[in-house]
């Protein structure tokens, strides 16, 4: 991290550590300023650390610094939100360089600190998003801001405010990806790929630099430099925050054929409106006179529906009654998506048909929470049209498209309704091909069937 700040320093620098720990980043400043790679006459460290028993620890750190660097630093207790908020509503822009490695903690809509950062003008739901804004505000013009932070922030609508914050207020400079979700940070249960990007206070945007690698052993670390229409595609209203990991296109970028939204096609895509919690006494094991069958994301697999599945430990059928019946679709034809995916899968998007015979004469069909279903006004699709559709979520190119924005183990509706897809034709015609395949389809020959298609 210390190595994304660019040389020489000005001749004072002000380093801000936010959440500075037993102070590691800020001591991996100093001694690339000790090495003499950034120069500066004087550096004074401001560390926030709410931990109070680390402080000793963290004196003992930076003290060790202060032979090697002309190096003044205080260390700080208490609330770094409010000590920002107060600071930032003095008028005072105090930093010329940050290093952070924030907490990672929700903020609920009605708490303190959600309403000390309204005052400042920033919306935004996690601790970590919060003090980076915050870091954005403190610092001079030109000001350097690194830090390490999940990547949930580049895609979905709750971020979307703290997006627009930070491409407001700085310019995205560098980005690496750490693409492993366990290999770079062991000790902590990350469910998501986390980031190291550096921000620019006040300047305009220009390409942006790319890197990745693995894990922090960086044994495979690569580079590359995009323009920023690259990054955030200037059609996109939600401003996504997309992460390239080669400089090449891939099929679904490079295809004029493939432009459509789900809404030019007049394809919806929902959340399985079964909540089974909420539902838990309307629930069967196994399929009953008066049931309707139930779907989870375990009774597909690539190799085909399994339903009801016997020995399963989630119910394959729920009552169908005036509680129950008006989260329920009619029996037809769905492409049907799993929201989550495990750590390490190899892919994010796993789609799956539901054919209506599987189901003998149920009239009704029940979707759990934890699918992503694809269907027509809340009716069914044409079996080639749904076969199509699943083909072509299941191309190595839309999983790829997909990972540019999204490092969640959760596939979102709403990341499904931003992505483009083919005509209505050619997703007809992929769904014959499929169904006249039938189940010998290997991933080669679906990625193959999508360039032919291109061609």
């Amino acid at each position: 991290m210390a190595s994304l700040f660019p040389a020489p320093l000005s001749d004072t620098c002000t380093l801000l550590d936010a959440g500075a720990g037993t102070g590691s980043l800020a001591s991996a400043f100093l001694e690339r300023c000790a090495s003499g790679q950034l120069n500066a006459q004087n550096i004074r460290l401001s560390a926030f650390e709410l931990d109070n028993s680390v402080h000793a620890q963290l004196h003992r750190s930076l003290s060790q610094h202060k032979n090697k660097t002309p190096l003044l630093f205080t260390i700080i207790g208490g609330d770094f939100i409010e000590a920002a908020v107060n600071t930032i509503q003095s008028g005072q822009q105090v930093f010329t360089h940050a290093i952070l490695n924030p907490p990672y903690k929700k903020i609920s809509s009605n708490s303190r600190h959600r309403l000390l950062l309204r005052q400042v003008g920033i919306e935004t739901v996690n601790l970590y998003s919060a003090f980076v804004a915050l870091t954005l505000l403190l610092m001079a013009p030109e000001g350097q801001v690194v830090a390490i932070i999940p990547r949930s922030f580049c895609n979905g609508s709750y971020y979307r405010p703290f997006r627009d914050f930070v491409l407001k207020h700085a310019a995205i400079r560098h980005i690496h990806l750490f693409a492993s979700r366990r290999k770079a940070f062991k000790a902590d249960a990350v469910l998501q790929e986390n980031i190291i990007i550096r921000l620019e206070r006040g300047r305009p945007q220009e390409s942006v630099t790319v890197s990745t690698s693995t894990d922090d052993s960086f044994s495979d670390f690569a580079s590359y430099e995009h323009p920023f229409d690259n990054i955030v595609f200037a059609d996109d209203p939600n401003q996504f925050i997309h992460i390239p990991t080669s400089c090449e296109k891939n099929t679904i970028e490079l295809s004029p054929a493939i432009r459509y939204s789900l809404a030019d096609l007049g394809i919806t895509v929902s959340t399985g409106p079964v909540v089974d919690f909420r539902l838990k006494k309307h629930l069967c094991a196994m399929p009953e006179s008066g049931t309707a069958p139930l779907l989870y994301p375990g009774h597909f697999s690539r190799g085909g529906l399994e339903w009801p599945k016997v020995g399963s430990k989630k119910p394959n059928a729920i009552h169908r009654n005036l509680e129950t019946e008006k989260w329920l679709y009619p029996n037809s034809f769905y492409c049907v998506v799993r929201r989550f995916s495990a750590k390490e899968e190899r892919r994010r998007i796993v789609a799956s048909v539901v054919e209506p015979t599987a189901f003998q004469d149920a009239p009704l069909l029940g979707f759990e929470n934890h699918l992503n279903l694809f269907h027509e006004n809340k009716q069914g699709l044409s079996a080639t049209l749904a076969h199509g559709l699943c083909l072509f979520l299941n191309t190595t190119a839309f999983d790829e498209s997909f990972r540019r924005f999204s490092g969640h183990t959760q596939v979102n509706a709403t990341d499904l309704k931003i992505m483009k897809y083919p005509s209505r034709s050619m997703l007809i015609e992929m769904g014959k091909w499929a169904m006249a395949a039938g189940g010998t389809l290997t991933q080669m020959m679906i990625d193959e069937k999508l360039r032919e298609l291109n061609s």
